[in-house]
């Protein structure tokens, strides 16, 4: 079988960030996250990239990921488009924000045709994820709707300025996902980790809690599926389309529930790295500079 392919999420555009932080240059020579990514994916023995972007960052996004990671690994763009609707549906008048993190991945549908997995552009994931995620692909070519999941120690995926969304996991004896609980605020708060539903009342969580960072690796089997609930969505959200979205750990949780998929979480102890806000740039150059020191990246990824 050839290597499985990698769909990277690259659409959004961070609030809290304040700008396009998928192209912030955190490397010695201006290398992005992005650039680490791929990097330690081709080395686990992913094949083909694809970017799914919007319009909006078209242009600047291409341009920087064509001076270095196109040389190098075979990259497609994929558009995800609010008009991509299932036959019979209209798009509303207001909706303006993407459709989520599942409508995404399903606008690579007709692209993909083997095992893939999926991340998020802005996360720093770890050389030892990739080869996990890639090593499970290859192995289980084919398994009918059995999937997989990287979870992270989640005092290993804080960030100290400011709250993060993680999904929270329940994970049964066997190391099968029972289900994804997304917590959209999670902080460090005097010295413990808390979250909080309503940003007023902050309950404990404890920090080697196991957490999702949205890689996920999967069949071509998901696409149909995907087909699926994405018309139960929009039926299901008929009066509230203007903001609805369509996010992939609920897609799971609802599987799961339904019984018709299993999904095999891969634990991990690498340390996530990402840009949630402009502050937290200064520690994720640190972090690759102690990675470069360590010989793990080279001082120049690329050529």
């Amino acid at each position: 079988m050839s290597g499985p392919a990698l769909i990277i999420m690259a659409a959004g555009i961070g609030s809290r960030y304040g700008g396009l932080k998928q192209i912030e240059p955190i490397g010695p020579n201006g290398e992005i996250i992005l650039d680490y990514s791929v990097y330690d994916a081709k080395k686990a023995g992913f094949e083909n990239i694809l970017f799914v972007i919007n319009r909006d960052i078209d242009r600047v996004f291409r341009e920087r990921i064509n001076q270095t990671i196109a040389n190098s690994i075979e990259i497609d763009y994929v558009y995800q488009e609010l008009a991509d609707l299932p036959s019979g549906f209209h798009l509303p008048p207001n909706r303006v924000k993407p459709w989520g993190t599942a409508h995404a991945v399903l606008s690579c549908k007709q692209i993909v045709d083997t095992n893939f997995a999926v991340i998020n552009a802005d996360d720093f994931y770890g050389r030892s994820a990739y080869q996990s995620m890639a090593d499970r692909l290859r192995q289980d070519a084919g398994q009918f709707n059995e999937f997989f999941m990287v979870a992270y120690q989640l005092k290993k995926t804080l960030t100290e300025h400011g709250s993060v969304s993680r999904g929270v996991c329940e994970i049964d004896p066997n190391g099968k996902l029972i289900s994804v609980r997304e917590r959209t605020r999670i902080q460090i708060i005097d010295g413990e980790v808390k979250y909080s539903d309503d940003g007023i009342s902050w309950h404990f969580i404890p920090k080697d809690s196991q957490v999702s960072m949205n890689m996920w690796g999967f069949t071509v089997d998901l696409f149909k599926i995907l087909d699926q609930q994405f018309e139960q969505f929009l039926t299901e959200n008929y009066d509230n389309l203007k903001s609805a979205e369509f996010f992939l750990p609920e897609v799971v949780n609802r599987l799961l529930e339904q019984e018709q998929i299993s999904v095999e979480v891969i634990p991990t102890s690498e340390k996530w790295f990402g840009v949630t806000y402009q502050e937290d740039v200064q520690s994720v150059v640190n972090a690759i500079r102690n990675k470069i020191a360590e010989g793990i990246y080279p001082n120049k990824l690329w050529g």
